[in-house]
């Protein structure tokens, strides 16, 4: 039996999580669903002899926009061209979209051999939580925000509208979602989830500085001061950067954001925390 490349069940994409958190990438519990949601079409397995050893997401949003994630092959079958196979095999599903990812540093110029061009770093912090109580009348639950409202707002800080992701993510078990009003308008909004270590902020999107300051604040608290949190910021909005060296969290990880094609025309000034370095 040789090597088979298909489309991935709800149960392979699961694997494929417990891989990504024994590569460090700290996966949520609950994250699978969302991703599946999204483009049940647009996840992939290597079968070899039978087993899964690879696999890689390409996730169709609309007709200009696409994202790369999951790309992994097992330790044991690494440097055989069955990544390279199951890669080729995914951008087929993305035949007309501006593709992103979010690689690991190290893989930088293999994808460039496949049309990517850096735009950007994406720097992963680490801090704890906080046991202080937070309230602020401006903020409320994203769950009482009309869902029209959140996806327009969401679109000023993504590539593509993505309504499928956004109605399972906020809804996530064990996670906290909250939005910023001002005069009944949305400023920003941010969730927090449970991960395999600790909590990951995700996204966190504000007008400004002072917004995702206090939306950050709720999410530290919703952790707990003896866990860990973590926050992805786009190190092209160095106040996102200051808000993680405000309350000294440290660096542990970087991803390459790039493009196949033109970088997208988004506020990275409300970006300071990405939603996932899988979907984007």
């Amino acid at each position: 039996m040789g090597y088979i490349i298909r489309m991935a069940t709800r149960k392979e994409l699961d694997i494929a999580i417990d891989w990504a958190a024994k590569e460090g990438w700290n996966p949520g519990f609950y994250d699978g669903d969302s991703f599946y949601a999204t483009d049940p079409k647009g996840f992939y397995v290597g079968i070899l002899e039978g087993k899964p050893i690879a696999f890689i997401s390409a996730v169709i949003y609309d007709k200009t926009f696409g994202f790369l994630g999951f790309y992994i092959v097992r330790p044991e079958h690494r440097g055989r061209g069955y990544g390279l196979k199951i890669w080729n095999e995914a951008l087929k599903h993305l035949p007309t979209q501006n593709i992103g990812l979010d690689g690991v540093v190290a893989q930088q110029e293999n994808y460039k051999k496949s049309g990517f061009k850096l735009a950007y770093r994406n720097i992963r912090y680490e801090g704890m939580g906080l046991s202080t109580k937070i309230d602020d009348p401006n903020m409320v639950s994203l769950s009482n925000i009309p869902f029209e409202q959140l996806l327009k707002y969401d679109n000023q800080v993504f590539p593509a509208s993505r309504p499928k992701f956004l109605r399972e993510w906020i809804k996530q078990p064990e996670s906290l979602a909250v939005a910023y009003l001002k005069d009944k308008n949305l400023i920003g909004y941010g969730m927090v989830r449970i991960c395999r270590f600790g909590f990951k902020v995700g996204p966190l999107f504000a007008d400004d500085s002072k917004v995702a300051d206090v939306l950050f604040q709720k999410m530290r608290v919703f952790a707990g001061e003896k866990n860990r949190i973590y926050l992805d910021t786009p190190e092209v909005n160095q106040e996102a950067v200051k808000l993680a060296g405000k309350y000294q969290m440290k660096p542990m990880f970087e991803t390459a954001r790039m493009y196949t094609k033109k970088e997208p025309k988004i506020a990275f000034n409300k970006i300071f925390g990405l939603t996932t370095f899988e979907l984007g």
